[in-house]
């Protein structure tokens, strides 16, 4: 599966979040009506980091994401393919071994994690199936991993309510709180265009994990898959 269809190159996604890198968190908590940060600590839960567990955070952004994972004594690296959302994460917290990748290549030996996490994400991969593969080939057997993302609602008629806050109030929102607003509108498209949650548990299955499961947050306007790598 690529993104092709968004006429979005991946140094032209890269760009946009470059663009967005200064005010992310704050317009990804007002455009998710505060829901944003019930959603990372849902991750938090089932990824369920242990003290000396090694944690790749993928799309980690500024690395907020990554913060619950340290708390909890795990060490964790927060990976990227936005440099400009790096260098504002490095600001934050600079302790913090952030570190540039692509999904599809990334740069880490085989089976070196005991879990690797994405959040909101996979859908800005060009080839979803490709980053599914370099996540297993990275996680030790035994591992586990955790894919938090945009999905579809399970009750039809607030499905509709949703398309519609999608493509017409979120935009005019994003002016309002963002740094670049045009962004956002890619974003929406992009959501619309995400696979289901049959559709990505069978994408995982694909890339080859073992024991896919996911549970819906927000009826369903976010899903939690998860899979683990069987032992060899």
């Amino acid at each position: 599966m690529t993104r092709a269809s968004l006429d979005k190159q991946p140094h032209e996604v890269a760009a946009m979040f470059d663009d967005v890198a200064a005010k992310y968190d704050l317009t990804n908590d007002v455009l998710s009506l505060g829901q944003a940060r019930l959603w990372r600590k849902a991750v938090a839960r089932a990824v369920d980091a242990r003290p000396g567990e090694k944690v790749l955070d993928l799309a980690a952004g500024t690395g907020t994401s990554s913060l619950p994972f340290t708390m909890a004594g795990a060490y964790v690296v927060p990976c990227d393919f936005s440099v400009g959302m790096l260098r504002e994460g490095k600001k934050r917290n600079p302790w913090m071994p952030l570190t540039a990748g692509d999904a599809t290549r990334l740069p880490f030996a085989d089976g070196v994690f005991d879990a690797v996490t994405i959040s909101f994400g996979l859908r800005n991969v060009q080839d979803t199936v490709a980053a599914l593969r370099e996540m297993l080939r990275v996680t030790r057997p035994g591992g586990r991993v955790v894919i938090c993302e945009f999905s579809t609602p399970t009750w039809a008629p607030f499905r509709t309510v949703y398309s519609e806050y999608l493509m017409r109030a979120l935009p005019p929102v994003a002016r309002a709180v963002s740094s670049s607003p045009d962004a956002y509108v890619y974003l929406a498209e992009s959501i619309r265009a995400w696979p289901d949650q049959p559709e990505l548990a069978a994408l995982l299955q694909e890339a080859g994990w073992s024991k896919v499961a996911w549970r819906n947050l927000t009826g369903g306007v976010v899903a939690l898959h998860r899979g683990t790598k069987l032992p060899e």
